[in-house]
């Protein structure tokens, strides 16, 4: 006898007879179904419906974040049938094919992979029940594009150094090379990728994506297609195809799962060809918000009085990749307002942001960030953004219109916050100008978030706390600490997304009469410790306290 839901839910302690009788109520009253309502209503989630729905019928319901697929299982289901009847074959039991299903009653899906998993002859199905949205997210990480990819290699045979440029293009319009591209593209936006590598080798062409920082390698294809694949990337950037001597940037555009991304194209000429690198401009990253970033409350409290103020100078330190242009980002979306005009100059504008004017340099036609600086000032601006200060004049500039009543941020290539006081004297700007106009300085750094699903607690003595330099924080009296497992969630590295470490020193009556003394930057540094600054090391032995990270990632960005 089949069981009603409700009653299911209920043996369950999914939800309790209120609750129950409420959804009831409202189900007769919109006409849609009860799990939909429970659903809607924030009582259940997706999967806790699903799988009482799977236990009404007498199914098994399976979590495909905490399954293991078996690749031989995989194999016998091409990626475009499983995409056809949102399925994917997860494993063998006593000698028959596992499918997770969307929908089992589904027996036309069953017979098609019955059939195909079969080779000629029918294997048995044992199909399981997963969510919908679980089995496509399966599909599209096990079902990589990589394996059409390797199909499309051995398809391309082009000529690796055409000189004639009309044969080039006839090479790259070629349906092989556009859909190899395209899927190389494609597969890289799905795997949260930042960077896009091909690396020209002797033998072959190299290609890695950087994942959450770190780069993996995804494939080797053969050398013969180097060149078609290329000059089809140089076209699509608009960059001169003609020109392999010298390095080249460009920007293209594409659509993937409906949104549009952006891409930022540069060449490098190397001694088996030209590498080329794309950075992946992800526009929902420039909307994010500050809380978004992982600034604790303690640094958030002191950036947010900075950039609250009309005036001032806030700069934000760190290496390439470090996240930098992101905390601008979100600040400006902070401080955009109707009332205030906001001016950008940047080198690339990767980011298109509303209500905000931004400004790309051109070296080539005498626009840098000094002359384009030069000619904000006389906009009128409230708020101004330099992508980054690099040399004299430009320094000169920001300094003295943060005297002037704007609020200037910026990026510098520094080490920690306190560095940046020494970076700029040492760019030739007057010590006292300096510490007059410098009003926050933000160093930070990302760090690899731990994969929520595998984490794993452990537990440290006080005498290996106090070796890392860990002290217990009023946010976070009793520490636990995880360590990564790896799962087929986070493809077996234990980690899943990144967040920003910050160290915030605020700029003082102390800190600047030491700035104007010209005192190095490790006596500032102490100085910004006893008045309440957190090292970077702090906020990641903080954040790694918490659970969000590990102790061994914090160690691999931070010294």
């Amino acid at each position: 006898m089949v069981k009603q839901l409700g009653d299911i839910l209920i043996e369950g302690n999914l939800v309790s007879r209120e609750q129950l009788d409420a959804a009831i109520v409202e189900q007769n009253r919109l006409g849609r179904s009860l799990g939909r309502v429970l659903v809607e209503q924030g009582v259940l989630t997706e999967g806790q419906l699903v799988a009482s729905l799977a236990a009404q019928i007498g199914m098994r319901f399976v979590d495909l974040s905490d399954v293991q697929i078996d690749g031989s299982a995989l194999a016998r289901v091409p990626g475009h049938v499983a995409r056809r009847h949102t399925a994917i074959p997860i494993g063998f039991e006593d000698g028959k094919l596992v499918v997770a299903m969307a929908d089992p009653a589904n027996v036309f899906a069953i017979d098609d992979i019955k059939s195909i998993a079969g080779q000629g002859a029918n294997i048995d199905v044992r199909p399981v029940v997963a969510t919908r949205n679980d089995v496509v997210a399966a599909i599209d990480r096990y079902y990589r594009a990589g394996d059409e990819l390797d199909d499309l290699s051995t398809e391309l045979d082009v000529v690796q150094e055409e000189e004639d440029l009309s044969k080039v293009r006839e090479i790259t319009e070629d349906a092989p090379i556009v859909r190899y591209v395209n899927l190389l593209i494609t597969q890289a936006i799905q795997d949260r990728a930042s960077d896009i590598h091909l690396e020209p080798t002797e033998h072959d062409l190299r290609v890695r994506y950087r994942i959450d920082g770190v780069l993996h390698e995804v494939m080797r294809s053969p050398r013969a297609i180097q060149a078609g694949v290329i000059s089809r990337l140089k076209i699509m950037a608009d960059i001169n195809i003609a020109e392999r001597r010298i390095p080249q940037d460009g920007r293209l555009s594409v659509t993937a799962n409906g949104r549009k991304v952006d891409l930022r194209v540069a060449t490098l000429p190397t001694v088996w060809g030209e590498k080329v690198v794309m950075r992946i401009l992800d526009n929902s990253t420039a909307r994010l918000d500050l809380a978004d970033l992982g600034f604790s409350q303690h640094n958030h409290d002191i950036f947010k009085t900075s950039y609250a103020k009309p005036y001032g100078m806030i700069l934000v330190t760190g290496p390439t990749g470090s996240g930098k242009s992101t905390t601008l980002y979100a600040t400006l979306n902070v401080v955009n307002r109707p009332e205030v005009n906001i001016i950008t100059v940047e080198d690339p504008v990767e980011y298109r942001l509303p209500g905000i004017n931004q400004v790309q340099v051109n070296p080539k036609a005498g626009l840098n960030f000094a002359s384009a600086l030069r000619s904000i000032l006389r906009s009128d601006p409230d708020i101004v953004l330099i992508g980054e200060i690099r040399d004299h004049e430009t320094a000169q500039i920001a300094v003295e219109a943060s005297l002037t009543g704007h609020l200037v941020l910026s990026t510098l290539h520094t080490n920690d916050a306190p560095s940046a006081i020494t970076r700029l004297t040492e760019m030739g700007i007057e010590p006292f100008l300096v510490g007059s106009s410098i009003d926050c300085v933000l160093a930070q750094r990302l760090a690899r978030r731990l994969c929520s699903k595998c984490k794993e607690p452990y537990s440290m003595t006080v005498d290996q706390l106090n070796a890392l330099g860990y002290r217990p924080y009023p946010e976070d009296p009793s520490p636990t600490f995880y360590r990564p497992v790896g799962c087929s969630n986070c493809s077996r590295t234990g980690y899943k997304g990144r967040l920003a470490l910050h160290e915030v020193m605020a700029v003082d009556d102390d800190i600047e009469r030491m700035t104007v003394a010209r005192e190095s930057s490790s006596a500032i540094s102490h100085v910004a410790i006893e008045k309440g600054m957190r090292t970077l090391r702090e906020d990641g032995l903080l954040k790694a306290s918490q659970g969000v990270t590990s102790i061994d990632e914090i160690f691999r960005v931070v010294a």
